[in-house]
């Protein structure tokens, strides 16, 4: 078996007496892309924000390439390679589209060892999310699929091994979920690991290798993606009795 790259163990997070996460394990190994789903209120954003850093979880462990990073603040969950991008983006509006990409490699990849013209780098992320042309452009003037594609450039800048993806495809049109699907698709050919959080269940089938499930603050599935949609428990969880 492949080695873990993340590996979540028994985690719990409280928020005064509600018990968001009770006792989560979760692993994602090098390069593999899973879905995480769930019905609203699961739990999917707090064991998200417990592995990004933004929360930290009140008992279990965390673990990046096998290092304990529960202390760890969010900018240097970053620079480990752990890397997300939100569902609302919020680039910096008064910066071009090129500026906002200068930022993550100026502040994460860099101080991994990255090499070569900050310029140069940031042109290649914009021509792999096909935003190229734009470049020069306000982010703040940016249609919502462009913002999207920004958001998911301005976390690959920071070269992560492992990117959270967190409902990139949430308010798009058909053909503009295909675009951010084949985006993060991509990325499999660049190493890199992908946990999807989404509502949108056809991209979740087509882009999962592996897919596990929170129903209020538990993980009742965890496994190939027919298998897992195929689970009494979890039809009971979206469909109800």
């Amino acid at each position: 078996m492949a080695e873990t790259l993340l590996e979540v163990s028994g985690v719990v997070k409280r928020f005064g007496g509600f018990t968001a996460l009770d006792g989560v394990d979760f692993a994602v190994r090098p390069g593999e892309r899973v879905g995480l789903i769930g019905p609203n209120g699961s739990g999917k954003s707090t064991l998200v924000n417990c592995i990004a850093g933004t929360l930290r979880n009140d008992e279990g462990s965390i673990r990046f390439e096998g290092r304990d990073i529960c202390a760890y603040a969010a900018h240097r969950r970053i620079r480990l390679g752990l890397a997300r991008s939100f569902q609302i983006p919020k680039p910096f509006a008064s910066m071009s589209v090129l500026d906002n990409l200068c930022v993550p490699l100026l502040y994460a990849a860099r101080r991994r060892g990255a090499h070569g013209p900050i310029v140069d780098e940031a042109m290649h992320i914009l021509e792999q999310v096909g935003l190229h042309e734009k470049a020069d452009s306000m982010s703040g003037g940016l249609t919502q699929v462009d913002m999207r594609k920004l958001e998911l450039a301005r976390a690959m800048a920071a070269k992560p091994k492992l990117l959270i993806s967190d409902e990139a495809m949430a308010g798009l049109s058909a053909s503009e979920v295909d675009d951010i699907l084949t985006l993060l698709l991509g990325l499999k050919g660049q190493g890199v690991a992908v946990i999807m959080i989404e509502h949108v269940m056809r991209a979740v089938m087509k882009f999962s290798e592996r897919i596990a499930v929170l129903v209020a603050g538990r993980k009742i599935a965890d496994g190939d993606p027919p298998t897992v949609v195929g689970n009494p428990e979890v039809i009971k969880a979206y469909l109800g009795e």
